[in-house]
């Protein structure tokens, strides 16, 4: 019997489904994280465990997004051959990114758009994140089943392929991977490996096997049932012992789950790709039988952990309105601080443009002396916030900036999430500056320390823009003090021994 799936349906579905999952976290991942918070024994990644968990209950109850980066969308159609699409105006991808375009244009949950196009040169913004990444495959069946998920830049930038010999250990490599993604994926989440095929259907793997459940727990509990479950608790246990925890600071837990997708291929190859997904982990399933739109059920609220809000009692308070070069001197790596006071933002495309700015002997928009900037780009507000949420970037990706920036803006320092490179760092020592590090996965927790904010420069980029926060108690862990001490070297490196 033909079913038929109409074009309002699917749209209705794929739009609501983006917002639910903006301020869902799917409740294996909840519970997964709160069994990792009870057994963290490193304070810095329990704290950030705990932010992560609070922001996690505060976006449900708030409905508003989990993280900043709301993400590319990635739509997977298994589209029944006894399907029919009844009033598509045009192909199902269109249709797609129409729900897409009304989800991030919702003016209820407003979602940052981080799509540009003509990624080589213009890089324009599309202004609704639109298109998304869609797979279509005809399947068996008269439904059409939806795995949606929303991937953050941050996790999808740090992704691994490689081709092995036959003969090679899977294991052995993706371990070997990991301490090269570094952080900014946004520890502890999950990992996605695909073995076979080709090299795009490895990566396809790798990427649908994250819209699976989280079930570790699950298996480490009863032990596994076959040789494939062996082989996730094993990459589990030996990532873990590694000792990266959560946002990279020290810890016992790196990652919540490991999937593993595999898929017949070449007997002389072994491809194998690596698709971390990060703390603001999202994604859903759901079905359309041509009864209706569909609906998803939210996560019991007795999910989260009842954890107390941070107060702070333990960390230095800093008025950034007063701050001086000789202050910032007494900070070690690994305290933690609580800012009150204006700083400014900038990130990617701002870092960009002051550079050849400076390059060109021109005079900068904005006087950075003295200041703090926070490497940000934060999604617009709705009904009465002054900021929609607004957590770190991954800051790698403005080291090459530092050279030039440190000396000639007279900086302080930056905030952002994860690790600095070598280079930033011998900047970071060259200026006497610092580095210091916000929870990337705690968006709506941070934005409920701004309390004004307003662009001071180059409004043309959009959430690129420059922006002037003045914050109250703003909680960050210094990653790396002026003498140049990093916290993601130095924890992990005490915790890979601890846990040794």
């Amino acid at each position: 019997m033909t079913t038929v799936v109409s074009y309002g349906d699917f749209v209705d579905s794929i739009a609501a489904a983006l917002q639910f999952i903006s301020h869902y976290h799917p409740p294996g991942y909840i519970r997964h994280l709160a069994q990792a918070y009870e057994r963290e024994a490193s304070q810095p990644a329990k704290q950030a465990i705990a932010q992560i968990l609070i922001n996690s209950r505060m976006c449900a109850e708030g409905r508003r997004p989990i993280c900043q980066d709301t993400g590319i969308v990635n739509v997977f159609l298994r589209v029944g051959m006894e399907v029919r699409l009844g009033g598509f105006p045009a192909s199902v991808v269109d249709a797609v990114n129409a729900g897409v375009r009304r989800a991030y244009r919702d003016p209820d949950n407003t979602l940052r758009a981080s799509i540009v196009e003509d990624p080589l040169f213009g890089r324009r913004n599309t202004g609704d994140n639109t298109p998304a990444v869609v797979h279509v495959e005809l399947v068996p069946g008269n439904t059409v089943t939806v795995d949606l998920m929303a991937k953050g830049g941050g996790s999808e930038n740090k992704s691994k392929f490689a081709v092995l010999m036959p003969s090679d250990s899977v294991a052995d490599w993706v371990v070997s991977m990991v301490p090269s993604m570094g952080a900014g994926w946004c520890p502890p989440g999950m990992l996605g490996i695909g073995v076979g095929g080709t090299a795009e259907k490895a990566m396809l793997l790798a990427k649908q096997s994250l819209a699976n459940p989280l079930d570790m727990l699950d298996i480490q509990s009863r032990g596994p049932r076959n040789a494939l479950e062996a082989l996730r608790i094993d990459i589990h246990d030996r990532i873990n012992a590694l000792g990266i925890g959560a946002q990279g600071l020290g810890g016992l837990t790196t990652v919540l789950d490991v999937k593993i997708a595999t898929y017949p291929t070449h007997a002389a190859s072994m491809p194998v790709a690596v698709v971390p997904n990060c703390a603001a982990t999202r994604h859903a399933q759901f079905e359309l039988d041509g009864s209706g739109p569909a609906m998803l059920t939210p996560p019991s609220s007795d999910l989260w952990p009842d954890l107390p809000f941070p107060d702070g009692t333990e960390s230095r308070r800093v008025d950034l309105n007063t701050l001086t070069r000789e202050e910032t001197t007494t900070w070690r790596a690994g305290e933690t601080l609580l800012l009150s006071g204006r700083m400014l933002t900038g990130r990617d495309a701002a870092h960009k443009r002051i550079d050849e700015m400076l390059a060109r002997g021109e005079c900068l928009p904005v006087d950075f002396r003295n200041r703090m900037i926070y490497y940000v780009g934060p999604v617009d507000p709705v009904r009465d916030e002054v900021v929609g949420p607004c957590g770190p970037t991954t800051s790698t990706r403005m080291d090459k900036f530092s050279e030039r920036m440190l000396p000639s803006t007279g900086l302080l320092g930056m905030i952002g999430k994860a690790e600095r490179g070598p280079a930033a760092i011998s900047a970071i020592v060259a200026n006497r500056c610092v580095y210091l590090a916000a929870t990337g996965g705690a968006a709506y927790l941070i934005s409920k320390a701004i309390r004004s904010a307003r662009i001071l420069a180059f409004g043309d980029l959009g959430m690129e823009a420059i922006y002037e926060f003045d914050v109250e108690n703003l909680p960050v862990v210094v990653a790396v003090d002026t003498s140049g001490n990093s916290i993601h070297e130095s924890g992990p490196r005490t915790w890979r021994m601890a846990v040794a």
